[in-house]
């Protein structure tokens, strides 16, 4: 196969990759809401009842009618009965007629007969069994009301959300102690190339350790995959042949990283092709680093070939490989990738047309943050370790002037 027959934009190429996939499936599992943090809900998750339950104080004060207030000032004041305390963990048996308060703590359930509270340090005392109110509240001042959170029966967690603390704290709120969540996706890594040994055995002359099955299995873990590391595998099409049919079998998504040289790519693309239809989609992708991208579809499952050089191996993973794991989980919507601005330290030079992704490290500088460009060859692998996050030069752009304000993906 002729090699980089048409370089697509990445944003075309992967969407040309996920409208050949399948719609995701429904595999799910229920955990236990602790162990379903950085899960994906499967189902639609309802209030079973209103959240809070009761109406409830925001600070420590008097509960009132607010009518009562109407027209309270320092020089005015509205004196009111103060008939007793509101307990908390239980339901006050205070019934407040107009002219009474209550005193009542931040949580506590108001007593019948109120709708309001006065803030402590808007009253005064001066003498036992009344309050002087300072100022006026509205009806439903400083209270939560019965529904305000959640109301019964609302939708508080959707299908397709990944479970932060915040959601795990939402659903103990409301009771519920198991979530249904999207099965892991198994995501089958196999590594080629002769001159590629595992990282525990030292390198001959000419061999380099394994880097990128374990660097891929870490980012498909964190993007809520399951990896599955096949191992390495010699430059040969009948074995990797073999070897990519057994990992399509067993998984979700097959990743397969290539060697360096061009015939090892074009075997790669050789062996992706023949293992369904549609095929291959995608050979060549615009975009530094990592030109080389091969994206398939092969019965009703992704293949992804990426590029041997760790770095491209990398940033093209995050481009192509982690969405397809987020479809398949049912992911709806990919919350923002955390970035900040900063200020360019170096020139950038890039070529018209084509997406530059710069390693960059970030340091504070005296009006902000400010961004130095990593130069360092796609098979170095600590050019990433050494950085804190990446500049995207879109393809409209011929780089990247010194001074400019960027937005940097934080690694």
């Amino acid at each position: 196969m002729p090699e980089f027959l048409k370089l697509l934009p990445p944003a075309e190429a992967l969407a040309r990759l996920l409208a050949a996939l399948p719609d995701p499936g429904t595999a799910s599992e229920k955990l236990p809401a602790l162990s379903a943090l950085g899960r994906v809900t499967a189902e639609d998750v309802r209030a079973p009842h209103p959240l809070p339950a009761f109406p409830r104080s925001t600070v420590d004060g008097y509960a009132v009618y607010a009518a009562d207030t109407f027209g309270a000032s320092e020089s005015m004041p509205a004196y009111l009965a103060l008939v007793g305390e509101v307990p908390m963990g239980v339901a006050p048996a205070i019934d407040l007629r107009p002219g009474q308060a209550a005193l009542i703590h931040t949580g506590g359930m108001l007593p019948a007969g109120s709708d309001a509270v006065v803030m402590l340090e808007q009253t005064q005392s001066v003498r036992s069994g009344e309050i002087e109110v300072l100022r006026p509240v509205a009806a439903g001042e400083n209270v939560i009301l019965v529904g305000e959170d959640v109301a019964e029966g609302e939708i508080v967690l959707p299908a397709g959300v990944c479970l932060r603390p915040a959601e795990i704290g939402g659903a103990m709120a409301l009771g519920i102690t198991s979530l249904r969540v999207a099965i892991k996706p198994r995501v089958g890594i196999l590594s080629s190339g002769d001159e590629i040994v595992p990282p525990d055995q030292s390198p001959q002359p000419g061999q380099v350790r394994d880097v990128n099955s374990y660097a891929l299995a870490a980012l498909i873990s964190e993007a809520g995959g399951e990896p599955v590391l096949y191992g390495i595998f010699p430059d040969r099409l009948d074995v990797m042949k073999q070897a990519a049919r057994k990992a399509l079998a067993e998984c979700d998504l097959v990743v397969v990283t290539a060697g360096s040289s061009a015939s090892a790519r074009d075997m790669t693309s050789e062996a992706i092709a023949s293992l369904g239809s549609p095929g291959v989609l995608v050979h060549g992708v615009n975009v530094r680093p990592g030109k080389p991208t091969i994206l398939a579809v092969c019965d009703g499952k992704a293949v992804v070939g990426l590029p041997g050089n760790p770095v491209s191996a990398l940033v093209i993973a995050g481009l192509f490989v982690v969405p397809v794991v987020e479809r398949i989980l049912g992911l709806k919507s990919r919350r923002p990738r955390p970035s900040i601005r900063a200020t360019l330290l170096t020139n950038i030079a890039s070529q018209a047309g084509r997406e530059d992704w710069v390693a960059v490290q970030l340091s504070q500088g005296k009006i902000g943050w400010e961004a130095a460009p990593i130069f360092a060859k796609s098979n170095l692998i600590f050019s990433l370790v050494r950085a804190d996050g990446l500049v995207c030069i879109p393809p409209d752009a011929t780089g990247i002037a010194a001074g400019e304000t960027v937005t940097v993906f934080l690694n």
